[in-house]
């Protein structure tokens, strides 16, 4: 993760694709006016060659931007927003939160952040790395790829998903949280301490290691404790208010006995399913239990408020950017790190508990 070298120019870009300095340039600043085979030949090259684009590389060089970036998908869910619109604090999501944290530690390092948002391409990936000393990125937001050939130059820091062993090419930092073990521990505590056993997991339909994890957890907890379960979630949709409440509407309807307990990936489908069930009135949790992940400050301000699993997502912000300033500084150099941060279940009254009581994994 070191940083060591002359930093490639754009006329190394572009002797080495074969084009013009001014192609390299348009790659970058209207990559529509460039052919597809060219501008793909040309990010190659950039991409083996570690080269950032922007006047600021020169500062990049000697660490003198003073700015760090985050790149993250759109998470954002207009439900969330109109059901929260009295309360700015209720609309705050998952990457909300980490901004917030990385916010307040690029503060107090003396750094300024970036945020980029929903990035098309490499091209865009490479621009903010050209403005910034480093950079976290959400997984699934920019290929591994991408970012180890920017890595060479500059710290980066993946946050919220493991490390990819595909062919041992990923050797960028990680900062995760320990999604299996919440998981666990919240299907352990609906079935010992509520005594439920017909429990639907319902996931996401995007691909995303953590909720992999947290579906293990599940299905972890459910086969210690003798519960029978499908090897696959009960249902899978996509991460929105909307999308939970059809998710409570489909499993109301599928016929036969309703499960006692819906188990979400996220608080956002929890809280749509909230919506739903009390539409078709169904009393939660006496009919059924309902539960989330994240714990979003949404979860709190519903009615009843969300048994949830609370990840600590201020804290990867703020631990993103330590980690970031420790590699441009210096103080830590060597292997990529792996760091797993702690969770805890938040019982409350969707599930049937009447007080909020922050647990840790494996005790309550």
């Amino acid at each position: 993760m070191s940083v060591s070298g002359p930093a490639p120019t754009v006329y190394d870009v572009a002797e080495r694709s074969g084009v013009s300095i001014a192609t390299v340039s348009r790659v970058y600043r209207n990559p529509e006016a460039v052919r597809p085979e060219t501008r793909e030949r040309v990010l190659a090259v950039a991409r083996d060659l570690g080269y950032v684009p922007s006047g600021s590389a020169r500062g990049l060089a000697s660490r003198s931007t003073g700015v760090l970036g985050l790149c993250f998908p759109d998470y954002s869910d207009p439900d969330v927003e109109a059901a929260a619109a009295d309360d700015d604090d209720a609309a705050m999501l998952y990457s909300d939160e980490i901004i917030r944290g990385m916010e307040r530690a690029a503060r107090r390092h003396g750094y300024a952040l970036l945020i980029a948002g929903s990035l098309q391409g490499g091209s865009e990936v490479a621009k903010v790395a050209g403005r910034v000393d480093g950079f976290a990125v959400i997984a699934r937001t920019v290929a591994t790829a991408e970012l180890e050939a920017i890595a060479r130059r500059q710290p980066v820091v993946m946050l919220a998903g493991p490390r990819e062993d595909v062919d041992g090419a990923d050797h960028l930092d990680h900062i995760e949280v320990a999604n299996f073990d919440g998981q666990r521990e919240l299907t352990r505590h609906l079935i010992e301490d509520h005594g439920l056993r017909r429990l639907a997991y319902i996931a996401t339909g995007e691909d995303s290691p953590d909720v992999q994890a947290r579906f293990r957890g599940f299905l972890a907890a459910c086969h210690a404790a003798g519960v029978e379960v499908d090897d696959e979630p009960a249902l899978r949709v996509w991460m929105t208010q909307a999308e939970g409440a059809r998710a409570a509407d489909v499993l109301c309807e599928r016929g036969g006995e309703l499960p006692q307990a819906f188990l979400f990936a996220n608080d956002q489908m929890a809280v749509g399913a909230l919506h739903a069930l009390e539409r078709r009135g169904l009393r939660v949790p006496d009919d059924v239990v309902v539960t989330g992940f994240d714990g979003i400050p949404l979860s709190r301000l519903v009615r009843p408020p969300l048994t949830t699993v609370r990840q600590p997502m201020l804290r990867m912000g703020e631990a993103a950017v330590d980690l970031l300033v420790e590699r441009l500084s210096g103080q830590r150099t060597g292997d990529p790190v792996s760091m797993m941060l702690p969770v805890a279940v938040v019982p409350r009254a969707s599930c049937g508990c009447g007080e909020e009581v922050a647990a840790g994994p494996g005790g309550r």
